[in-house]
């Protein structure tokens, strides 16, 4: 019997390891307030008065299509913020940001996309989001290519960073990046500037993720990209925002976005960035 039980074991850790957030994704910190489920299809990041939680992809990549299912914090999260990022590292590091900003209850979430190029960022759009993040899972996804990146909900594009060397803006096309999640607090900022602080009687304050998909160019310091040369035949390589999606652009940035870093000019009193002339 004794035996039987620990075959029956082993095979459930052997299961539970091949899973996809056992193998493609770590930890990084708040252990006890991370769990991986269902033989690792499932990952909760949990946050509470003594610690938040986050994890990282043990993957680098440079260009290509990165999908995550999310399901945010029920009912009041105010004061609390579920990130969910590609980053490189360093003072002078990429980064491509989705940061869901909690809400007390019956308010609509706020959606902030950022893109550091370089250590620069301060490029920030915020949106509304149009549906309950918290009632059930759906899909944000970061296409990123040498011409642009493009911010995804579900099938509706909400933003395109364009590639503008030409007029001297970085661009994100030197730095693999890993992918980032966490929940923590923020409640000095988070939710109406600061104003509305967290209730921590409502904790644990729990995130959900499932349907990772990264169809990406994995970047090895000793081998470089695994896409070979002839890599721009995958879709996303060359992929750019045709008459429909164009439509579905204007549509959520027209009903749905509450602050555009482009049109700030108290922010920016001395000009607003370069490639804000193309917005």
């Amino acid at each position: 019997m004794l035996k039987f039980m620990l075959i029956i074991l082993s095979f459930d850790q052997r299961v539970k390891t091949n899973g996809t957030f056992d193998r493609l994704f770590e930890i990084t910190w708040g252990d006890d307030h991370a769990n991986i489920l269902e033989d690792g299809e499932l990952l909760t990041l949990s946050l509470d008065q003594r610690s938040g939680s986050g994890l990282r992809s043990k993957n680098e990549y440079l260009f290509g299509k990165i999908d995550m299912q999310l399901k945010l914090v029920k009912g009041n999260s105010a004061g609390t913020v579920t990130a969910y990022y590609l980053s490189s590292e360093g003072d002078f590091h990429d980064e491509i940001d989705f940061e869901f900003l909690g809400n007390t209850s019956g308010e609509p979430y706020t959606l902030s996309t950022n893109v550091y190029s370089q250590g620069k960022g301060d490029r920030e759009q915020l949106f509304f989001l149009w549906f309950d993040p918290t009632a059930d899972f759906h899909t944000y996804t970061v296409i990123w290519n040498p011409q642009r990146i493009l911010f995804y909900v579900d099938d509706i594009p909400i933003r395109e960073f364009a590639n503008n060397e030409a007029i001297g803006v970085l661009f994100l096309n030197t730095q693999p990046m890993r992918l980032h999640s966490s929940i923590w607090n923020a409640e000095e900022w988070a939710t109406r500037g600061g104003l509305v602080k967290t209730d921590w009687s409502r904790a644990q304050f729990v995130a959900s993720y499932k349907n990772f998909s990264a169809d990406a160019c994995i970047w090895s310091t000793l081998s470089g990209s695994s896409c070979p040369l002839n890599s721009t035949t995958r879709p996303w390589y060359r992929e750019k925002l045709n008459t429909a999606a164009t439509r579905k652009l204007k549509w959520a940035q027209k009903y749905h976005q509450v602050y555009n870093y482009c049109t700030d000019t108290l922010r920016f009193p001395n000009g607003l960035a370069p490639e804000c002339k193309f917005a």
